[in-house]
């Protein structure tokens, strides 16, 4: 290492070793605050976002306002302002890089989703991000769509209506300019990386001299078995092992400034400027990542903090995350030596900056902005088909409503489409669906079916793409899958379960119109329906027979408790939700509610007889309004619910 010289710079290991087990201050030492005159060092700054999600105008919701230190509240959010920020930010900086852990696009602001998520490439495009690390939510189209439309700005299938839209320059999309990576997603018939793991940036050293700086990228684990970015052609490797791995190559090819972003998260306490008590799956690898690393970026956890933690050699590093929807920039900066270009971390700084909205907003970006708002507008108004009646989610004794038999029938519609021009390679043949349900009131989680067609007269029936887009949909795929006919009965018999004092639950499953069944009030739970009395086109459900069955991907993963389905086989993707809905209106052009004869009852007037009770899950945030469905399953994974997957470790895995 470089003689620090005057400053008599040291790092007491043990001391900071147990410190950071509570979390410190984001400085490597009491005297790296002076780091920035060390002008002797080459002085590189790294700016990082993460889990943007689209969202161009602001934060949502209660998401909007976000607490520092000694409980000092700000408001932020918005891409404009951030712009301003980050002009501010890299005045007068020489080496300044701007990159972000993943989910950048996939999300749920109108204004960006029913774009194709185009908008939001612009906007960064325009705040001049570097590159990217490819994020779960990256994936929640196809690897495909990432590489050829997303970065190359090819169209599919036809430009202006499905993507390829132009932009607030009049330009139809190009794609992005910066590049996307990452090192642990894999082909999984081939165990090729989908995106390169690694890229490698020259800073400017003086003296006609550059020196490397490589970045590692991770998306998180598990990605392709996630609801929203269900991919079963893909599949994600160790997370630790890969970084460790790629460290090593980077070492070997002379980079000695190594930093490590992350599409993986922690918690680490509720103040963003600081963290402490951490915990998460990003801080079990932080401590165990090579030494070779000198900063660790996080993501996914939608979480705020920024603090020093110890390498597996004692030394210090930074370990970050800039919380979500364009609440934050942290800033981390570096000291190079001039000569090795090693990190002198004992220099080095970070710090979550919050992108207030109490300055001027960038002119461009608060233009592409109001743009994409106003295009959105207009869309929303666009016709796309007509109804006769309207559609309701209000259900009758026996589970079933107009809407939750029309979205069944789309599901059924989804499964029974071929590949799209954006899937990725399928594993199994895309033999379509037999039948198709959708859990119209689950026993954990949110349905799928978000609103009600109410028939406008006025208009002649006229659907409007926003009242279409807005009734269905959470961004995931439908999925078609191969079941038992046994499978499909025990699903039928999990919508009824006892609940407290001798109760019965009941979460109705919507069928698709080529479905009738009966059930039995008077039967005992997990006894109520013969398979006799289930009929598919007809005929009686063959319990030993192989079905296809079409719904959605968190409904086939026990993510709607319906865990009958697990264990399916040769799974085939189709397009996510909302998307597919689209399409599906504008097929049919014309939507006539279907008369509530799917299901049945016998034995109603038996002494003792129950149809069950359902009971309504939604949770809220402070303005009232229902948390979606990726944001709920993130508030179970942090507070240890019922709901979510569980991860590698024990940690459950939020969106």
């Amino acid at each position: 290492m470089r003689d620090i010289g005057r400053r008599s710079f040291f790092t007491a290991a043990g001391a900071l070793a147990t410190a950071s087990a509570i979390g410190s201050n984001a400085y490597a030492t009491g005297h790296a605050r002076d780091a920035a005159t060390a002008d002797e060092y080459v002085d590189v700054q790294l700016l990082n976002i993460t889990d943007l999600h689209g969202y161009l105008q602001g934060a949502p919701g209660a998401h909007s306002v976000i607490t520092g230190a000694g409980g000092k509240t700000y408001t932020v959010g918005g891409v404009a302002y951030m712009a301003a920020h980050l002009e501010r930010l890299r005045d007068g900086r020489r080496n300044s890089l701007f990159f972000a852990p993943g989910d950048l696009f996939s999300g749920w602001e109108f204004d960006a989703a029913a774009f194709a998520d185009e908008p939001t490439i612009e906007a960064l495009n325009a705040m001049g991000l570097d590159f990217a690390s490819a994020g779960n939510h990256e994936f929640d189209k196809s690897a495909r769509f990432l590489t050829s439309h997303m970065e190359d700005g090819d169209a599919f299938p036809t430009a202006g209506r499905d993507d390829g839209f132009k932009d607030s320059t009049g330009r139809r999309f190009r794609g992005a300019d910066f590049p996307y990576y990452s090192a642990n997603m894999v082909w999984n018939a081939t165990g090729e990386r989908v995106l390169p793991p690694y890229n490698i940036v020259h800073v400017d050293a003086g003296g006609g001299r550059r020196l490397p700086i490589g970045f590692i990228h991770l998306t998180a684990i598990g990605t392709e078995s996630f609801p929203g970015s269900y991919q079963p052609g893909l599949r994600t490797l160790d997370e630790l092992e890969t970084a460790n791995r790629c460290a090593a190559e980077l070492k070997s090819r002379g980079v000695n400034a190594i930093v490590l972003s992350m599409h993986d998260g922690a918690v680490a306490g509720s103040d963003f400027s600081s963290g402490k008590n951490p915990s998460g799956p990003a801080y079990e690898l932080a401590l165990r990542a090579s030494s070779d690393i000198d900063a660790i970026v996080t993501g996914h956890w939608h979480c705020a903090f920024t603090m020093m933690l110890p390498d597996p050699d004692g030394e210090p590093r930074p370990f970050v995350e800039a919380g979500c929807y364009g609440q934050l920039i942290n800033e981390i900066n570096l000291r190079l030596d001039p000569d090795t270009g090693a990190v002198v971390r004992e220099l080095t700084t970070s710090v979550n900056h919050p992108n207030t909205r109490d300055v001027a907003p960038d002119p461009e970006l608060k233009s592409i902005a109001s743009y994409w708002a106003g295009y959105g507008s207009r869309r929303a108004r666009t016709k796309i088909g007509t109804q006769t009646g309207s559609f309701t989610r209000r259900r009758n004794a026996l589970g079933e409503s107009t809407m939750g038999n029309l979205v069944a029938d789309w599901a059924l519609w989804a499964g029974r489409q071929p590949p799209g021009p954006t899937a990725d390679p399928a594993e199994h043949p895309d033999t379509p669906a037999d039948l198709a349900v959708i859990a119209v009131a689950p026993r954990v989680g949110q349905a799928v079916i978000a609103g009600d067609l109410i028939l406008d007269e006025e208009s002649d029936g006229t659907v409007t793409f926003a009242q279409a887009w807005n009734a269905v949909g959470f961004g995931d795929p439908i999925v078609t899958v191969t079941v038992t006919g046994r499978q499909i009965h025990d699903a039928l018999e999990e919508q009824w379960a006892p609940t407290p004092g001798g109760g019965l639950g009941f979460s109705p499953l919507a069928v698709s119109a080529n479905v009738r069944y009966t059930f039995d009030a008077a039967g005992k739970v997990g006894r109520r329906v013969d398979p006799a009395d289930v009929l598919i086109d007809g005929t009686a459900l063959d319990l030993k027979r192989s079905y296809r069955l079409a719904a959605p991907s968190y409904t086939l993963i026990n993510q709607d408790g319906f865990s009958a389905f697990t264990g399916f086989t040769a799974p085939v993707r189709h397009t996510r939700d909302f998307e597919s809905f689209i399409a599906f209106v504008r097929t049919r052009k014309r939507l006539v509610p279907a008369p509530l004869n799917r299901v049945a009852v016998k034995n109603a007037a038996v002494r003792g007889a129950r149809t069950g009770t359902v009971i309504q899950r939604q949770q809220l945030l402070q303005d009232g309004s229902v948390v979606p469905r990726p944001e709920a399953a993130l508030r179970t994974a942090l507070t240890g619910g019922a709901e979510g997957q569980r991860a590698p470790g024990g940690f459950r895995v939020p969106c």
